[in-house]
């Protein structure tokens, strides 16, 4: 084991509007039966890289939930393992985490008490598949301080959510832009870095005397000139999932052949927890086109270039279209829903209509309370 990993879990985001007040948006599901953090444990486990921590802060209760058991990622073992860690009172401390740097500094005693050499930290909110291990052995062969993995911006998306990179011949990192306001690059910050674990533990130790908090613009962007920053270009799908746009294009994706077999049918794979639910059920009268249909699920209506979670139920002459349907939805009969998110655990009542814009997203929310017996 050369590297311990660390998932950053905890951000809230307003761009997920009302997405984000049930879950934290590593939580968020993805294409049927799948979680948004699923992508990078998988990547985690399958570049061997046996202890794993996640740092989780809001609306963590359905992503602890989902982390209850480590065996999925297959980090049950004697030693290493994966570690949730939510802000904790001490004596010293009584508060939430502040920024990036100060979740890493609040849990210093994780990395000083592992023995590996390096650390690989990435974010729980996107959706790729990536070695690890070719990251490290760029880094170490660049003789890098810290190594960033970047990507293209998606043709469809603003540059300016991102952190924005440029870099000389070799690779270095000459202008790093935390969410610049006019995109000067076309090259993104995935939010995956490499770095010596000694390294980190002196950078956080010294932004936490300053009073700083955020690992990007305190870390990276202060130290692009004295520290050796180097670039790993990723050139395979890589999509961030902050926003509701980017949330509901990247479920449209996987309606795609090529990218549902990229990640589920090549190895490695990508592992999640398992539910034991019966396969989805389609009754006379259903009509099902190029979409999703997780396990769990009873169609009666009309389905078309949708994706529908686990235990959802689509009643008679329902027509469901260009829509994400989260889990334990019901929605009644003779319901019309076009280019909107459905809100999980809802129940949807029959005889309604909800029509979204292909460019803003609606997102359904039902007011009625539904109770279990």
């Amino acid at each position: 084991m050369r590297a311990i990993g660390i998932i950053l879990a905890g951000g809230n985001n307003s761009r997920m509007r009302e997405l984000s007040n049930k879950r934290a948006i590593a939580a968020m599901p993805v294409a049927g039966s799948y979680r948004a953090i699923d992508f990078t444990l998988s990547n985690m486990s399958n570049s061997h890289i046996q202890k794993v921590a996640v740092f989780t802060q809001y609306n963590a209760r359905s992503l602890n939930e989902h982390l209850s058991s480590s065996k999925w990622w297959d980090f049950g073992r004697k030693q290493g393992g994966l570690f949730v860690f939510t802000p904790t009172i001490t004596t010293e401390n009584s508060y939430w985490y502040g920024g990036t740097a100060d979740a890493i500094y609040q849990n210093l005693s994780f990395l000083k008490r592992s023995h590996e050499p390096y650390v690989v930290i990435a974010s729980g909110d996107s959706i790729y598949k990536l070695d690890y291990n070719k990251v490290l052995e760029y880094h170490i062969a660049k003789k890098a301080d810290i190594t960033v993995v970047t990507n293209s911006v998606p043709d469809w998306e603003d540059p300016c959510r991102f952190g924005l990179i440029k870099t000389d011949e070799d690779g270095r990192i000459t202008d790093f832009e935390e969410k610049p306001v006019v995109a000067s690059s076309s090259q993104l910050s995935t939010g995956i870095y490499v770095i010596r674990r000694r390294q980190l533990i002196e950078l956080i130790e010294r932004c936490a005397q300053e009073g700083r908090k955020d690992f990007v613009s305190d870390v990276l962007v202060r130290y692009k000139n004295l520290k050796r920053i180097y670039a790993y270009q990723m050139d395979s799908y890589w999509r961030s999932i902050s926003s509701v746009d980017a949330y509901y294009k990247t479920n449209m994706d996987f309606l795609n052949p090529e990218v549902r077999n990229y990640f589920f049918k090549e190895y490695p794979e990508v592992y999640s927890k398992i539910d034991d639910l019966p396969p989805a059920k389609y009754n006379p009268g259903a009509e099902v086109r190029n979409s999703l249909i997780s396990s769990g699920s009873i169609v009666n209506g009309k389905v078309e270039n949708s994706v529908l979670f686990k235990k959802t139920y689509i009643g008679n002459n329902c027509v469901i279209k260009n829509s994400i349907v989260l889990n334990d939805v019901y929605i009644g009969d003779n319901t019309y829903i076009e280019n909107c998110i459905v809100e999980s655990r809802d129940t949807i009542r029959a005889n309604t209509t909800h029509i979204g814009n292909p460019d803003q997203i609606k997102i359904v929310l039902e007011k009625n309370e539904r109770y279990a017996l």
